[in-house]
């Protein structure tokens, strides 16, 4: 394989890292708030993603920097496409709405 598609590979492995991460953290924090038990969810499932999470960049990364920083930028991507995704709407705000503002 060239450089170029390893960088590739190392983007969508960061990618994976980061949905399982930011994933897993999100179907935590639901299943936490509702336990009886919340701080055992929190703890080992930090455990759980940190471990596979560091290494997974151990071996993606292979001690190249570029590889790493590929894979960094698949995490951080993929931080906001899970964000994007579990997004809840907001019912009620405690500001109006910027119609309202221009209301004589």
């Amino acid at each position: 394989m060239n450089e170029s598609s390893i960088l590739v590979v190392a983007l969508a492995a960061g990618l994976l890292l980061g949905a399982v991460f930011f994933g897993g953290l999100w179907w935590t924090i639901r299943k936490g708030v509702s336990s009886k038990r919340p701080a055992h969810w929190f703890l080992w499932s930090f455990l759980l993603r940190m471990s596979l999470v560091l290494v997974g960049f151990y071996f993606v990364g292979r001690g190249d920097w570029r590889r790493l920083m590929a894979c960094l930028l698949g995490f951080i991507i993929a931080r906001f496409c899970v964000m994007r995704l579990t997004r809840t709407p907001v019912e009620h705000s405690h500001f109006p709405a910027k119609e309202a503002s221009h209301a004589p």
